[in-house]
């Protein structure tokens, strides 16, 4: 019998998993940090490894780095799950040694176990990890203790066997979203409400480990437009609270309107899933070329393409004749301003209802009334984390594409 150890600190996903693992026909351990993790390879000695990059104590890319150091474990396989918008981590997962990178909000269950069966079935006893197909993934909440389950009988897995129990999961997470929202939403008042860094960072992490949570297990319940969009707020908390500075009015905004749009999304789980929704159109005009670089570049974190334009005069000649699904303005820009450009693209037919989103310096938040009576919807401060323009993205473009009322 395979024994696998699982290193996941959210208890939920990680019975999830277990429980999963279990039915195939695997021995499995759950370790719930990364040092436990370490500590249960060496007594546990799996042959295969499921590791989350986001652990408390030792992180992922740590516990690789571990394994990959001593003789006995070096070809041990490890198949990672982290979140799509920590590239940089998921790069340190490759060069640390992973035999597969997994997004986590994309991933369910019966995904995990195929690529499982495939790494044991293709990897010669004494091979090395080698580099596979770029995936990134994703996480969730904590606790102290590796915890052991005896094997289940292995059985033939069925596909309604699968069927009955990915509906199982997204009933249950269903059930409990409601709750999972108003924790959020308390959670950022108390931040919110919290002075100085002592009080406020770690208020933010106890916000980024509950968005972590509902990724999880939002992935596992096979809800992917909830997964990719808790992912990318995740990894905004993530930077927010390694880089405090970066904590301001535009960026509390997007993060409350965000957890807003979560409960939305959760209430229209019956709409087609984001991926097979034809891509976004997103138009981008700025006159700097410098800052529109700047937000093309948060576009493509969130996997958005777009087309960009200087001029507003030529930007509103292509709303006259194209439509798009999301634009992005400057405010001061020669000829037109973006106050303008968006009082006449209300005007044209296609475009009465376009979300558009000012991207526009911190002092210009005291002109909120004016963007609104132009007909914008939003306002993102310069200079703006990427991240954070990348979230607004995605809300927009999920609202839109999802069939949500804009608000």
């Amino acid at each position: 019998m395979k024994k696998m150890l699982i290193i996941e600190d959210d208890q939920i996903v990680g019975n999830i998993y277990r429980h999963k693992f279990q039915v195939e026909g695997f021995q499995v351990e759950v370790a719930v940090d990364g040092e436990a993790g370490v500590a249960a390879v060496n007594r546990f000695q799996p042959d295969v490894v499921i590791l989350d990059l986001m652990l408390p104590k030792l992180n992922g890319v740590e516990v690789l780095k571990r394994l990959r150091s001593k003789p006995e474990t070096k070809s041990l396989p490890v198949i990672v799950l982290s979140n799509a918008y920590l590239s940089s981590l998921v790069q340190e997962a490759w060069k640390a040694g992973a035999n597969h990178c997994m997004i986590k909000a994309n991933c369910t269950p019966k995904q995990l176990v195929d690529v499982v069966n495939k790494t044991l079935s293709s990897k010669p006893a004494d091979a090395s990890p080698a580099p596979a197909e770029t995936t990134p993934a994703r996480r969730a909440q904590p606790s102290h203790e590796s915890t052991a389950a005896a094997a289940q009988p292995p059985r033939t897995v069925t596909t309604e066997d699968d069927t009955a129990f990915q509906t199982e999961l997204r009933q249950t997470f269903l059930t409990g979203a409601s709750d999972n929202i108003s924790q959020l939403r308390s959670l950022l008042q108390t931040f919110i409400k919290s002075e100085g860094d002592s009080a406020r960072l770690p208020r933010l992490f106890t916000l980024y480990r509950k968005v972590h949570s509902l990724t999880s297990n939002a992935a596992v319940a096979g809800i992917t437009s909830a997964a990719r969009m808790a992912s990318a707020l995740e990894a905004l908390l993530k930077e927010l609270y390694e880089k405090p500075k970066n904590i301001n009015a535009s960026t509390i905004r997007t993060v409350a309107h965000t957890i807003d749009f979560m409960a939305s999304l959760l209430e229209h789980t019956s709409a087609p899933d984001f991926e097979s929704i034809p891509p976004p159109n997103i138009l981008v005009v700025d006159d700097e070329a410098i800052s529109r670089r700047a937000v093309i570049y948060a576009l493509e974190k969130a996997n958005l393409k777009c087309v960009s334009v200087e001029d507003p005069g030529i930007a509103l000649n292509m709303l006259s004749e194209n439509r798009f699904d999301l634009i992005f303005l400057d405010v001061d820009m020669p000829g037109i301003s973006g106050f303008e450009l968006c009082t006449k693209l209300r005007a044209l037919p296609g475009h009465a209802k376009t979300p558009v989103v000012f991207v526009t310096g911190l002092t210009d938040f005291e002109s909120r009334a004016r963007s609104t009576l132009s007909g914008g919807n939003d306002l993102i401060a310069k200079p703006f984390l990427f991240m954070e323009l990348a979230v607004k993205a995605l809300t927009y473009v999920l609202k839109g594409q999802l069939g949500i009322a804009r608000s």
